[in-house]
């Protein structure tokens, strides 16, 4: 844990579901990324929706709480013609982001597509070519059994390599944060 307070920045990726929810922690410093932690929240057993959008907020509270990111970046939803898969998904990264808006944490959305372009060199990379890439570049022992968790650290490390939007760690706010970067308004 030594390490990560010597960050520049920690950034939280999220991958939103209502079922699986994968989510990650890296740590920047200068041009260097090191993985913190990533993984999945399994929802799959709940049966109340309302149930599983407490323990998102819940969860990603607690992961807030204990890394202190300065950024979350999310996996923005994909067109489906399932209309009531999409307001299950919408409503899971609402409640994503409603834990990070509390704290005043930046947030920053990416299609699926721009994530796959960033991490892999081809916006239609499979889960699985991303995981891999993933892999050789974090070094971690084996890949995860959901590809939500990848998902979700494929997000951080696109977040990552466009930049960021976070303010410094001496601004607390968005207000500090806009007047420090007129330049980012848009």
């Amino acid at each position: 844990m030594a390490g990560i307070l010597t960050a520049d920045r920690i950034i939280m990726g999220v991958d939103p579901g209502t079922r699986i929810l994968g989510f990650s922690l890296i740590a920047v410093r200068g041009k260097q990324v090191e993985l913190i932690e990533f993984g999945v929240l399994n929802l799959s057993k709940l049966t109340n929706q309302e149930i599983k959008l407490k323990k998102i907020f819940e969860q990603i509270t607690l992961l807030i709480e204990e890394f202190l990111p300065d950024e979350m970046a999310l996996e923005a939803p994909f067109y489906g013609k399932n209309v009531q898969s999409m307001l299950k998904l919408g409503r899971a990264q609402g409640v994503a982001m409603a834990a990070a808006l509390v704290r005043e944490i930046p947030i920053v959305e990416y299609a699926p597509s721009k994530v796959k372009q960033s991490v892999t060199g081809n916006g239609n990379a499979s889960k699985e070519q991303v995981a891999a890439m993933l892999k050789s570049i974090f070094k971690f022992a084996e890949t995860p059994a959901f590809l939500d968790a990848t998902d979700a650290l494929a997000v951080a490390l696109c977040h990552h390599y466009q930049g960021g939007l976070a303010p410094t760690k001496s601004s607390k706010n968005w207000g500090a944060f806009l007047a420090e970067n007129p330049d980012r308004i848009k």
